[in-house]
């Protein structure tokens, strides 16, 4: 038998202390004793109320209902992010999840569209992807696997939901688990002097006193990274020269008809405002860069922007945009907003944590701490970082804007050398690459892409294998099914208040 660990201590609760604790103590099965430490009198940022459809699989893994969570945490199902004002004032397209049209020949889908668009021949984009139609009559259902090949067998969804609520949940079902929790506040961290693992934590101590020992520690302590920065002094990558936006405010405002099955994003003189429709209010939020705007006409923005009657004032936010140059450093995993910053525009938050955890679960360490799956783990949490950054910088690069400083700068920014690379190759003939499995397939790029105007200059080649007239009546062929479709889908509130309403 290798020299296991035994104690695995996790710094913080929220968002990412509970998903940690809820997929270990799942994985793990008793073996190991998981101990959380976290006080109830910090606050914790608990805003990242959207996901992306692999949430679905994180919450499989640890065996929660789909229902009884959706009622447990007043969640809605989501579809996908329209962009409102992100191309020119006035545009809005929606990055759907899920396929675009259906497969034909040896091309993507879109490459037929490519060309039939330049014929004048082809409708938008949206009228071949089902979800960004079914979005649009706000219908949804989940995939049908029963029926072969259809379009509603195709249906990608995520989810809204109150992450507080989330992470409420998933105590629960981690301490069921086994999971210990403590209460308490941290005031700093011990490290082991000599020996083998000499600069390793050993301890986190408590105001009262208090040794909470651990072999391996997962610092989810929010920005401030507990373990990670004020005791490793890792040191942090900054990314504001891409992202400019520094601040948040966020606050709920009561619900509207009507329950949308999609996140919208509104761009602002100066940033951005998000609107995440639940069950009992609608969270929204006003991202924002200072150096152009100030905090009172941010507030104003945003508050002038609401569908309903704000339930709070708004709260402030204040974050820099980037990561932790080592996610894992000694014996300490940073995850959530310890490890780093990307701005919900693409709603990944909450993703990189559900990440990072499972990266842990494949590098798990025995008592040797190898230095190769630790690098390896360092290797693969930079690139999805990078690969997502790279992604939310393309919105505010591909802007055509030219109605403040804020997105004329953006416009003419010089961006990541990988960013560079997809925008050419695009831009010559509509191809996308994704590389080492990065997050975002090649149907996110082209919707962003296309929706912000970025027409390639020729389509692949081979699309034109097939006659105009018989390319033409495939695509709408695909149309009219998908069309018809979204018509035998329920409406969004409906099949909400059948399935999985929240107690009123």
């Amino acid at each position: 038998m290798q020299a296991q660990i035994d104690r695995i201590v996790i710094v913080g609760g929220g968002t990412a202390g509970w998903m940690a604790a809820a997929a270990l103590s799942t994985v793990l099965r008793g073996r190991y004793r998981i101990q959380l430490v976290e006080s109830d009198e910090i606050g914790i940022v608990g805003v990242g109320e959207a996901t992306i459809p692999m949430i679905q699989r994180f919450n499989r893994v640890i065996g929660l209902d789909e229902n009884e969570f959706l009622r447990e945490t007043r969640g809605s199902f989501k579809l996908g992010i329209e962009f409102v004002n992100w191309g020119r004032l006035g545009e809005r397209y929606m990055h759907g999840f899920g396929r675009l049209g259906q497969d034909l020949w040896t091309v993507p889908f879109e490459q037929y569209w490519h060309r039939m668009r330049a014929l004048g021949r082809a409708l938008p984009l949206e009228n071949y992807s089902i979800t960004r139609m079914a979005a649009k009559a706000n219908k949804f259902m989940p995939p049908r696997t029963d029926i072969g090949n259809s379009p509603l067998a195709d249906i990608a969804y995520a989810y809204h939901f109150d992450a507080s609520l989330y992470a409420r949940h998933l105590r629960r079902l981690s301490e069921a688990r086994g999971v210990q929790r403590t209460e308490g506040k941290i005031t700093h961290a011990t490290r082991r002097g000599e020996g083998a693992h000499a600069g390793h934590i050993d301890a986190v101590v408590l105001e009262s006193g208090e040794r909470v020992e651990g072999d391996l520690f997962i610092d989810c302590s929010g920005f401030r990274g507990l373990l990670i920065e004020q005791t490793l002094q890792t040191g942090f990558e900054d990314w504001t020269h891409w992202l400019p936006c520094d601040r948040a405010l966020a606050v709920p405002c009561e619900s509207v008809a009507p329950l949308t099955p999609y996140t919208r994003s509104t761009a602002h003189r100066a940033g951005w405002q998000w609107r995440i429709p639940l069950q009992h209010r609608i969270g929204n939020g006003h991202v924002y860069c200072s150096r152009y705007t100030s905090d009172d006409e941010a507030a104003s923005t945003l508050l002038a922007h609401l569908d309903g009657k704000p339930l709070a004032d708004p709260r402030p936010i204040r974050f820099r945009t980037g990561m932790r140059r080592l996610a894992w450093n000694e014996n300490v995993v940073a995850i959530g907003l310890a490890s780093g910053f990307l701005e919900p525009l693409e709603s990944t938050s909450i993703h990189l944590i559900q990440s990072a955890v499972q990266q842990l679960i494949d590098f798990f360490p025995d008592r040797g701490f190898s230095a190769t799956d630790i690098a390896e783990f360092n290797r693969s949490n930079r690139f999805h970082y990078e690969r997502i950054r790279d992604f939310i910088i393309l919105h505010y690069h591909l802007n055509q804007r030219d109605d403040s400083a804020f997105w004329r700068d953006c416009a003419h920014m010089t961006v990541p050398d990988t960013l560079q690379e997809k925008l050419a190759l695009y831009g010559s003939h509509g191809r996308v690459v994704r590389r080492d499995n990065e997050l975002f397939a090649e149907v996110g790029w082209v919707q962003v892409m296309e929706g912000q105007n970025l027409t390639p200059q020729r389509h692949h080649p081979l699309a034109d294998l097939q006659s105009e007239q018989d390319t033409h009546d495939y695509m709408e062929g695909v149309r009219d099914v998908i069309a018809k479709c979204v018509d035998v889908m329920p409406d969004h509130a409906d099949y909400i208040a059948q399935h999985c309403a929240a107690p009123t």
